[in-house]
């Protein structure tokens, strides 16, 4: 029931951040944020590595995402420290995404190869989407795509990697561990 709720949590965090970015209220990024670790605190068994991962994605998504506006690929209109960093929305929106990385996306770890190819689509699609609801305007689409897609390959890996050893979250038992535990009861 977590994995679902850590779902809806980061796509209304998601839609919410972008909107706010879009309409000139940045401050509904971090404020999204804030009520998703309370909830994803709540539910972790030890909330320190949990608070650790998502520092350090926020981090990662920090500088990523200032590559990206100092190379002129891309440009955000509201929330901005300086004009060649991510605005702070953008970086809480990374820590909002390392909420699911012990959660939701927990079934990534064992697949590097799968979470890559996630990573390579995924990343540059949400970004398109993130435009398409005036967050992000991609100043070079093609520089900026090609960038996100080998980005996100190479960061979705090492984040489930990261993931592994700041997982503060209870095991949530497979569709298939719970079967089997239901027919060694009977």
């Amino acid at each position: 029931m977590f994995t679902l709720i850590n779902i809806v949590v980061f796509q209304i965090g998601w839609l919410v951040s972008v909107i706010g970015g879009a309409q000139q209220m940045p401050w509904l990024g971090p404020v999204t944020l804030l009520v998703a670790l309370l909830l994803h605190f709540k539910a972790a068994r030890r909330p320190i590595e949990e608070l650790l991962l998502v520092l350090i994605c926020g981090l990662m998504g920090a500088v990523f995402d200032s590559v990206l506006v100092s190379s002129g690929w891309v440009t955000y209109s509201s929330g901005l420290f300086h004009a060649s960093m991510a605005p702070y929305w953008i970086i809480t929106m990374w820590m909002l995404f390392a909420t699911t990385l012990n959660v939701s996306m927990r079934w990534f770890r064992r697949k590097p190869a799968t979470a890559a190819l996630f990573g390579f689509f995924g990343g540059p699609l949400s970004y398109i989407a993130g435009e398409k609801l005036g967050g992000i305007v991609l100043v070079a689409p093609s520089a900026a795509l090609l960038a996100l897609a080998i980005g996100w390959a190479v960061m979705m890996p090492v984040l489930m990697r990261l993931s592994e050893h700041f997982d503060g979250m209870p095991a949530t038992p497979t569709l298939r561990q719970r079967w089997r535990a239901e027919v060694q009861e009977c």
